[in-house]
């Protein structure tokens, strides 16, 4: 080749002039049921072997590239047995993009994903509950300490930082928060006073 580009033989060029939005006509819809009808059952068994045995995803893709051979029929009829490779290669290029498209977001969750069935999660959920009526009755200096200590693991330091107080002032805060909360929780059941 001398670098310029060859034109392609004349079995590749389209049957008859093709408006981009035009439809094929009633010889296309011919053309691919016979497609249809000839390479289903081997164009489907290649496709559920690539799907490891996912025949309705098979049948699916199938569909998928015969609406392609559809759209591409003026440029597929002219080329007889070539027809037969470029189906297979839409098939295999669909299943490509079916792995991919799972591969990034599954569609059914793997089995380290679902959480455990046998576990009751009730008592917990009620302790959380009795545990954030006791904080809602402490003051808001002493919520926001333990809140800061407890819940965000801030240490004495780092909550006295943060609130603009000393740390004595901290310490002194989150005993008599911890205090009135055991009071709390043991009232409603939860813990000994």
């Amino acid at each position: 080749m001398n670098g310029t580009l060859e034109t392609p033989p004349a079995t590749l060029a389209p049957a008859r002039t093709h408006t981009p939005h035009a439809e094929p006509d009633a010889d296309c819809d011919a053309f691919v049921g016979d497609l249809y009808t000839t390479y289903r059952p081997v164009l489907l068994r290649y496709a559920a072997r690539l799907l490891d045995g996912d025949w309705h995803k098979a049948e699916d893709i199938l569909q998928e590239a015969v609406a392609r051979a559809w759209k591409n029929a003026q440029f597929l009829r002219p080329r007889g047995e070539e027809v037969r490779p470029w189906l297979f290669t839409v098939v295999r290029n669909l299943v490509i993009d079916h792995h991919r498209a799972h591969r990034i977001r599954p569609l059914a969750p793997t089995a380290d994903a679902v959480p455990e069935t046998g576990r009751d999660d009730t008592d917990s959920t009620l302790t959380s509950h009795v545990v954030l009526e006791a904080l809602r009755g402490l003051n808001e200096q002493q919520r926001a300490v333990i809140q800061l200590m407890y819940c965000l693991e801030f240490s004495v330091a780092q909550t006295a930082a943060h609130l603009g107080i000393p740390a004595g002032t901290v310490k002194s805060r989150a005993f008599y928060a911890v205090r009135a909360m055991r009071k709390a929780l043991a009232e409603q059941g939860v813990a000994r006073a």
